[in-house]
């Protein structure tokens, strides 16, 4: 039996999109949060909460796309000719939320709200398409001939925009309680106010994307609900449940860590429940890994280069939480 390289490859991608979720996830919430919190020693917290990894946090989204380039040029050049829109506006989301946060701290104190304004701005508007071209995606993707076959604005759909609506509230969850994690004092209990709130809307968003898709796809409804996937997948939203009641016990005490962890718990099983119902198509709805891939060679010359600098960024990663792991004060770095 051969390697298998294809489903190697679609591990890989799944991982990086998945570790940039995570990562970009708190650091784009913090921008989303931005509104809420209009005092300059407040937001100066909460940028240096961020501002020695967040360059890095972007490099799982790298990794990601030229992986789906190099291993599955179908599916690369479907998808980006089917939201080529909603992705290059989330691009300039993130280079306006990029240039503000170099800028920000260079800046006079008159011209400090312009590029707090540009960062929030530029968190919101990445999450929402980033949301968007997720939802334009599960719901599929026409091909004809291996060419994208639907039109420039087919993504534009409720269920598109309901998902970009959503992931702003789950970004939001997850850089508050990021905060409650990095901060103290007063800031920290606005953040853990806060996070009961968002944690509520995110239940919500979960319930209704999880009863629209399975009415709106039938292909997705015959994966979850017929026997035995119902009873194999049954776990997902009582883990669902679990994770939500022990977030909101963990946000009622004076945890600090743990809502941080519950939360990337729910986003986990969020992204699970996303695999179950798509798997193994690369372009829903019927466009498999294998079939879109690319010749054996090149996915076996792409993976040694993966394999060498996966294990680089992870170590790189991990050093850098490791040595940024300690609280952020007002006026101060970290300790």
């Amino acid at each position: 039996m051969g390697i298998d390289l294809p489903l190697i490859w679609a591990i890989i991608i799944l991982f990086g999109i998945m570790m940039y979720v995570v990562m970009d996830g708190f650091d784009l919430g913090i921008g989303i949060l931005f509104p809420f919190l209009p005092a300059k020693e407040d937001r100066d917290v909460m940028m240096n909460t961020v501002a020695p990894v967040w360059d890095g946090n972007e490099t799982w989204l790298v990794l990601g796309g030229a992986g789906l380039l190099a291993a599955f040029p179908l599916a690369y050049s479907v998808i980006l000719s089917a939201f080529y829109l909603p992705l290059i506006l989330m691009l300039v989301g993130l280079i306006f939320r990029g240039v503000a946060f170099e800028f920000r701290v260079k800046s006079e104190a008159g011209k400090r709200r312009m590029w707090d304004k540009a960062f929030a701005g530029g968190s919101y508007v990445a999450t929402f398409f980033q949301g968007v071209t997720l939802g334009g995606f599960i719901q599929g993707v026409p091909v004809s001939n291996g060419a994208y076959a639907g039109g420039p604005l087919d993504w534009i759909t409720p269920f598109a925009l309901f998902t970009g609506a959503g992931l702003l509230s789950a970004y939001a969850l997850l850089g508050s309680t990021w905060l409650i994690m990095k901060t103290e004092s007063s800031l920290q209990q606005r953040m853990r106010e806060l996070a009961r709130y968002l944690m509520w809307v995110l239940l919500a968003v979960i319930v209704v994307i999880s009863i629209w898709t399975p009415l709106a796809e039938a292909r997705i409804g015959e994966r979850w609900f017929s026997f035995p996937n119902i009873v194999w997948f049954s776990p997902v939203p009582l883990l669902v449940a679990l994770t939500t009641y022990g977030l909101l016990r963990a946000l009622r005490r004076d945890s600090h860590i743990t809502p941080f962890v519950l939360t990337l718990a729910l986003i986990f099983l969020g992204y699970s429940g996303l695999g179950i119902s798509l798997w193994p198509h690369i372009i829903p709805p019927s466009i498999s890994i294998w079939e879109a891939s690319g010749p054996a060679q090149s996915l076996g010359f792409t993976l040694v280069g993966a394999l060498l600098i996966i294990p680089i960024i992870l170590m790189y990663t991990i050093w850098s939480y490791w040595v940024f792991r300690g609280k952020v004060r007002h006026g101060e770095g970290y300790h």
